[in-house]
């Protein structure tokens, strides 16, 4: 599979590394300094383009790609990529977006709704959630966080939105986001109660099971068309 890599910071190089155990081709890296090479051969010749940048330039990252008609993996978190899903599908283009690559964090996923859906019955516990990352992480909350709130938004009939305000507020899941240190990746949901509470924690330990996950993605991704997910590729 050749691969052309969005963004070369350390997720970036540790995706490179992985694909390139795994027998895969790096044939363009694009960063900040060359954005002209989207119109380059050698990034129009590959299979997938794995992006992982910023925010605010993801979206253009994501059109460039569509533009060159090579199929996108896309981690950038804190834009809306669910808002191309509709222009992905009716112009043939091939998005995989996910706020988190990890496997560990995508069963996380799959237990907090099945959690959720238990605690609906029990109108005495209060959910909350802390998240915790490394200080160059732009996004507050992280998508990771905002994809197990909406999980929980779905399952518990007495919240319906989440904030970022310590504040407790009818039907909202208080959200508290730290940026310390180098940490990868930290997320608890915890339901309390007068009595007791449960809690359930995801740690990362490096940006390795991220990388893992985007290379898995891409390799899922070749010869696809559409908006597509994890939840296509693990048939959670």
């Amino acid at each position: 599979m050749k691969v052309a890599l969005i963004g070369y910071g350390k997720m970036g190089q540790t995706i490179e590394n992985i694909a390139k155990n795994r027998g895969h081709e790096i044939v363009s890296i694009i960063d900040i300094n060359n954005l002209e090479d989207f119109d380059s051969v050698a990034f129009k010749s590959a299979d997938v383009a794995i992006e992982f940048t910023r925010p605010d330039v993801a979206l253009s990252n994501v059109r460039n790609c569509f533009k060159a008609g090579v199929p996108v993996v896309s981690g950038t978190t804190g834009w809306k990529a669910i808002d191309l899903k509709e222009e992905v599908e009716t112009k043939g283009y091939t998005l995989f977006w996910s706020s988190n690559y990890s496997l560990g964090v995508n069963a996380f996923f799959a237990l907090n709704k099945y959690l959720a859906k238990i605690m609906n019955q029990f109108d005495a516990y209060t959910p909350s959630m802390t998240e915790t990352h490394h200080v160059h992480k732009l996004d507050a909350p992280s998508g990771t966080a905002i994809t197990l709130a909406e999980g929980i938004i779905e399952n518990i009939d007495r919240v319906d939105g989440w904030t970022l305000t310590p504040e407790l507020q009818q039907g909202k899941m208080p959200i508290s986001s730290i940026r310390r240190h180098e940490v990868p990746g930290i997320h608890t949901i915890c339901y309390d109660s007068e009595d007791d509470f449960i809690e359930i924690t995801h740690s990362a330990r490096s940006r390795r099971g991220l990388a893992m996950g985007a290379v898995l993605a891409a390799e899922f991704t070749c010869g696809k068309k559409g908006f597509l997910g994890m939840g296509d590729m693990l048939k959670f």
